[in-house]
This record gives C-alpha cells, structure tokens and sequence, in this order.
C-alpha cells in the first residue's frame, strides 16, 4: 500500500515543483507572490496524518531548497517545513471541523504559510543571512499571506482530490 501512493505522490510532488519554478517564479507580483509549492505541501498536511505530513512537510522542503530562488543554506527549508508540516497536522488532523470545511482548510494554509515565512526569517536571521529593511520584511510577510489567501481557494478543489485519490482508503486506483 505504501508503494502505491509513495508512486502516485511523487510524480504529483515534481509536477508542482515543476510548475512552481518553470511559471510561478516567472511572475512579478506585488507583495512577493506566493508559493504554489508551500500552498500544496500545507494543503496536503492539513488533509494528513501526522507522520504522512511529516514526510509531505520534509519532501516539499527538500525541493523548495534545490529551487532557484532559495536564498539560504541548503535544508534551512526542510527543516521548516517538516515542522511545518508536522505541527499543522497535529494541530488539525482530529478535527473533523477542518476537513468538512473549506473555509477551515485555507484558514489553516494561510495562517501556517504566514508561520513558515516568519519562521524562515528567524532562521535565516539565526544563520546569518542577510535580512532585508523591516519595512521590505513586513511588505513581503503580508504580501505573501494575501496571495496564499487568494490563490488556495482556487488549488483548495485540485489539492485535495489528489490528496483523496492517494491517501483515501475508498480510493479509485
């Protein structure tokens, strides 16, 4: 069983990380954009158990460490987002309020991708990177929480299909 779904996930997995860096970074939008990868990987762990989350948190932080973009050391994002995923899991895995409930599920992204970036700055901080002005990090903090707003509604119906198709017990594959 686990072969099964291991072989589903990871093709869906380098199809959005595939997206994510072929058009997504492409974009220049106002506030920093947003991460189609984190919108999936939290999505997912909202969706998951906590160990299943775990590892979706420690798979998309592995590829969003070997994108372009990534401006830290190597598994700053793994790290991250294996917390991430982990604890949004945790928190909302037994509530059957979030998973009956759209409005629960991108609450829980939003909130969660706002955490991560606050969490990837006092790392990043940590690690002696340089940090932007306060104004430039406060702009992009919000920016970014905006855009995770706007576009999870619109990948909520996708993410969690594939999400259903996987991990689903009643699955169709």
């Amino acid at each position: 069983m686990f072969t099964r779904q291991f072989s589903i996930a990871v093709p869906i997995f380098l199809s959005v990380y595939l997206i994510q860096e072929a058009v997504i970074t492409q974009f220049r939008l106002p506030g920093g954009g947003f991460s189609i990868m984190m919108i999936f990987a939290l999505t997912w762990a909202v969706l998951s158990q906590t160990e299943v989350a775990a590892v979706i948190g420690f798979a998309a932080g592995f590829l969003m460490d070997l994108s372009q973009s990534s401006t830290g050391p190597f598994g700053q994002w793994t790290l991250i987002m294996l917390l991430a995923g982990y604890a949004i899991s945790y928190v909302g895995y037994g509530d059957d309020n979030v998973h009956a409930n759209a409005i629960g599920i991108i609450f829980f992204v939003v909130v969660a991708n706002f955490f991560v970036e606050v969490a990837y700055l006092l790392s990043s901080a940590l690690l002696g990177v340089s940090l932007a002005s306060i104004g430039q990090i406060l702009i992009t903090l919000v920016g970014m929480s905006v855009w995770a707003f706007l576009v999870s509604p619109l990948l909520l119906p996708i993410f969690s299909r594939l999400h259903a198709l996987i991990f689903d017990a009643r699955s169709a594959l």
